[in-house]
């Protein structure tokens, strides 16, 4: 291992690995409660019609505030609030990770856990209806964090080197952003913009601690064109990210059926509801504001809107397999990242083939679900080559 590089435990390398595991998995199984219209299954937060698990019956909630905003539907329940666990548990282990991560730094272990104490402060003001409050203290939590990350330089460390505590405390405050992100999709009925956020912001977590899990491991892939290849890479990385905004905006807007569905016919792949260029409203498509108190759930929007976000989809998908593809050719080219290549373009070509599934099928939850963990894939794969590649020593 370098002598610059100074882990804080030597296990640490072992928990990031956990924890990227554990927030891909979350993602993937929020992506089930969200596609499974269960997102708005408990309608209080953090609780499930004020129980810490979630109730069996109706009988259990009858005198529930809960129940004026919507009944209770216990084979939908579950899946929210098993999704709000598999996030507190991995809360705990990123918080766990940026306690050791920050133990060289001055205060840093003190600023780590005022934070967190901020952040659970906010959580009785929520349940006792001050929202506003909540997200201020919370908030209060999170500048902390950042302001540390800023102040932080991954180079300099007391006693020389460097270490992993900005990366650490960045993916802490993000993991608190979305658990604000989690408290907003009820507060908001499923806003799009807050739905989508909350995508991209698991698999942010996600790409910090695969960054970080990587880093910390030691194994890096030392390539004369390694710079030049990082380029493409970041290009790659960023279309990715851009299509996958696109696809939660579709899913955020119940948008993917909105060419057609269900038949092998062209009228609804690759055509549009028989049209190569349909009618279509974008600027009403990707109004990213409408006020708050509206209920999201099943959409608002008109066909032309819809169709228009589903046209954005694909045609981004166009731009990003086109991209890719490059990228797994100038891989194939150079001297051992054959595997790398191939592994890319695999996990493209079943990410285009679940999309046209989706429609051809008319949304089936499975081939959804995997779609969403197809986004997870290339994230990894992404993040991996750009975590490993370095010049030759």
């Amino acid at each position: 291992m370098p002598a610059s590089l100074r882990l804080p435990f030597r296990h640490f390398h072992r928990i990031a690995w956990l924890a990227a595991l554990m927030t891909a998995s979350t993602i993937v199984f929020g992506g089930f409660v969200r596609l499974s219209d269960a997102g708005l299954s408990c309608p209080d937060w953090p609780t499930c019609y004020g129980r810490a698990a979630w109730p069996q019956a109706p009988s259990e909630v009858i005198d529930h505030a809960a129940t004026k905003i919507r009944p209770l539907e216990t084979h939908k329940a579950w899946r929210e609030q098993v999704h709000r666990f598999l996030a507190g548990m991995l809360s705990i282990e990123i918080f766990s990770l940026a306690l050791m991560a920050v133990r060289r730094r001055k205060l840093g272990v003190t600023q780590v856990i005022v934070s967190a104490v901020l952040v659970a402060a906010a959580i009785p003001l929520y349940m006792k209806g001050l929202h506003v409050a909540a997200s201020v203290v919370a908030l209060l939590g999170e500048g902390i964090l950042l302001a540390a990350a800023w102040r932080w330089s991954q180079a300099s460390t007391p006693g020389g080197g460097r270490d992993l505590a900005r990366v650490a405390v960045l993916t802490l405050a993000m993991i608190i952003f979305q658990a604000l992100l989690g408290m907003w999709t009820v507060t908001w009925l499923l806003k799009p913009i807050v739905v989508m956020g909350h995508l991209l912001g698991g698999l942010a977590t996600f790409a910090l601690l695969v960054w970080m899990a990587w880093r910390a491991t030691q194994l890096p892939i030392r390539l004369g064109q390694a710079l030049v290849l990082k380029r493409w890479l970041w290009v790659a990385f960023g279309l990715v990210i851009a299509q996958i905004a696109l696809g939660g905006w579709v899913s955020a807007n119940y948008a993917a059926l909105a060419c057609g569905g269900g038949s092998w016919r062209m009228a609804n792949f690759p055509q549009c509801v028989g049209q190569w260029w349909p009618p279509h409203d974008f600027r009403e498509g990707f109004t990213l504001w409408r006020g708050i108190g509206v209920d999201y759930e099943g959409g608002v929007l008109d066909g032309a809107s819809r169709i228009a976000i589903q046209m954005a989809h694909r045609l981004m998908a166009i731009v990003v397999a086109c991209w890719l593809v490059a990228c797994s050719i100038r891989l194939w080219r150079v001297p051992g990242m054959r595997g790398w290549a191939v592994g890319l373009l695999a996990a493209l070509l079943a990410q285009v083939a679940l999309g046209i599934l989706n429609v051809k099928l008319a949304l089936p939850l499975e081939v959804a679900v995997l779609h969403n963990a197809g986004a997870v894939l290339l994230t990894f794969l992404l993040v991996s080559l750009l975590a490993r590649l370095k010049v030759p020593a």
